[in-house]
Formats: C-alpha cells, structure tokens, sequence
C-alpha cells in the first residue's frame, strides 16, 4: 500500500510542494525533541501550464524545476516527501475489528475497498491509519481509508525521478497541513486561551483557494475553489500594460503607479473577502459548527499587505499570517530576510518534511 497518510519516516526528508506556479522545497532538523532547524530551502517557479490546477501536466518541465530547486537550495538529501491535493484523494472512516493486525486489516482492506472506491481497484492506490476506539460501533476500531488514482501518484514519483529524487511518502495536502498547524496552534493559545481551538486555514494560492478546518488538531473539513493571486497579476498586467512576467514582479517587488492601491489592489482583497466568507459559509452550512475561533492565512497571496486586517476587520475573526517557521532556528545558509516573506506560503512543504519526524 501507499504511505499516503501519517506514519512515521525512518529517515530525513526534503518536503517538496509541487504547487501551479512554484515548486517549494525545504529541509529540516531537529535535535532529540527541540526545536526544529530550517538548513535549506527554495522557491523554483515553474513554467506557464507545467501545472494545470494542481495536476501535473508536463512532468519533464515539473522534474527539471525540481531539480533546480535541490541544486540552488544546497541540500544534499535524496528522499523526499511530496503530497497530492485534497480534490483528487477519496477518503472514509470505515470500522474494522480490533483484533486484526496490521497485515490482516490490509488484506482486507484490499478484499473489500471496492465498496468505498468508486474506481477499478487496479487503478488507485490506497492507504489506511487507525484512528482509535468506534464511538459508534462498540469493539471496532475507526480506521481512515485514503484512495488516490495511482497515475496521480506516479506523475508526482516520477517528476522526483527525474530531479535525481525518491519518492518515499506521497501524502495529502490537507494532513501535511494539519500537521503545520501543529507548530502554529501554540502560538494561537497564547491569545486565544483555548486548548480545543477551531481554526480555518485559508491557502490562497496562485489560481486555487483551499479551505481546510482544523478541531482539536484533527482536520474536519476540506475545500477546494477556483481562486487566486493570478488574477491579481492578471489586472495589473491588463491595468498597466505589462507581460504577465513583470505583473507579477511588480506585485512582489512595488513600483507600480499611484492608483494601484486604491483601484486594483483594494477591490481585489475585497475579492479575497468574499471568497473567504463564502468558503465558511460552505463549511457552516454542512457542519455543526456556526463559527471558528481564528483564520490562519496561508500561500503567496496572504503577504498582500493588511489582508489579514481586512478580513479581520470584517468577519470580526482573529486572524493571522501563517509562519510555520516563527519558532524555528535557521541555517547561516539560508536567507532569512526572504525566508520571512516566502513562509506564509510553506505550509504544504513544512508539514511534508515534518514527516521525517512523526
């Protein structure tokens, strides 16, 4: 079976976020059980449509922007961690007796999947995790059940292949996510004073928006939306004149002209507003829950500056800019004035390399 949840590595990770635009790679440390230690890390962009959202589609062009990205981030690690999105991964709780074992509750597994697959067996790869005693089928235990189309799977294999890479954990998104959120919720607490903390994290990335809603550490809800930052360096390369290329310069880097505050880049964050609030009216409306507790913000656009004020200021929610690494200390060969900026949109690749320790 496929290591596509969250059992425990035997050795050092690169964890490796193979997003639309951008591959992220980044390597951690940890010394017994301190803290950890960013020793390298690089953003690699990738080439227009190499990734169409969140599938790969040339796996040469994704592969050789890997490859880059190991080269000019200086790691020396050759396993890597990298995961699949939420949209293409199916997943159940199902009960399975406490008695069985793990290579007994495999085999049937694999007997039985094809009533939770709606797949031909033979073309998807399966994992499952114990979760613990059923609290709705005495003697049982809750096992979670995760299935991903094996040509999903592959693609990302052999784009590693072919940066010199192995694949040895292809995880989801949303459970290398939680497992960030690990390192962030002890910061919440601190303001929140709450052990049981509800939070949502919003990952806005460059043309997907991705909701996931962690409780008690679990993650309890995933959505995926068309989305993103790209339709920002969209408006500034139509407003200004510019190739998509210096656009999205433009937006990292500034010197664009004196209206770009008020006339693209304010309606735009009221865009991101709207999205945010419609992805948690999706999520009340399909859950118990009518409110959470903080909004972690996560990806390369939730660096526009006072996003987290705006939307702060108009849901009436604590919110703040994710930091996966605001507690870590950092290699002299890492950058850090950059690593700062890049962070928010880390948290896929952080938790992916947090495999190598739990």
């Amino acid at each position: 079976m496929l290591s596509l949840l969250s059992r425990k590595s035997q050795q050092s990770l690169l964890g490796i976020d193979i997003s639309s635009t951008s591959v992220k790679v980044v390597e951690l440390s940890r010394a017994g059980d301190y803290r950890y230690r960013i020793e390298r890390y690089w953003v690699e962009p990738l080439p227009i449509n190499a990734v169409h959202e969140k599938n790969i589609v040339d796996v040469e062009l994704v592969g050789s922007a890997i490859g880059r990205a190991v080269s000019r981030s200086g790691t020396s690690l050759k396993n890597a961690a990298v995961a699949v999105s939420g949209s293409s991964v199916i997943t159940k709780i199902i009960q399975m007796d406490k008695a069985l074992s793990n290579d007994e509750m495999e085999n049937q597994i694999k007997v039985e999947a094809d009533q939770y697959i709606p797949y031909p067996l033979e073309e998807v790869s399966i994992d499952f995790e114990v979760q613990g005693p059923s609290a709705h089928v005495p003697g049982k235990d809750d096992v979670l059940l995760a299935a991903c189309r094996t040509e999903t799977v592959e693609l990302r294999a052999d784009a590693l292949e072919i940066a010199g890479l192995k694949a040895k954990v292809v995880d989801v998104e949303a459970y290398a996510m939680e497992r960030t959120f690990s390192l962030i919720a002890p910061q919440l607490r601190h303001t929140l004073d709450n052990e049981n903390i509800t939070a949502a994290i919003i990952d806005i990335g460059a043309s997907m928006t991705t909701l996931n809603v962690i409780h008690s550490g679990r993650t309890i809800y995933t959505r995926e939306q068309l989305f993103g930052g790209k339709q920002l360096t969209e408006e500034i390369q139509r407003r200004y004149g510019l190739s998509f290329e210096e656009a999205g310069l433009a937006k990292k880097q500034g010197g664009l002209p004196d209206d770009y505050p008020s006339e693209v880049l304010t309606p735009f964050k009221e865009a991101v507003l709207q999205q945010v609030t419609r992805s948690l009216q999706f999520f009340f409306s399909s859950s118990q829950y009518n409110t959470v507790d903080c909004i972690v913000l996560a990806g390369g656009t939730a660096s526009i500056d006072a996003l987290d004020m705006t939307i702060k200021n108009k849901l009436g929610t604590h919110t703040i800019i994710a930091n996966p690494f605001a507690d870590m200390s950092v290699s002299n060969k890492v950058d850090v004035k950059k690593l700062s900026a890049d962070a928010p949109a880390f948290m896929i690749a952080c938790g992916l390399a947090l495999r190598s320790f739990n």
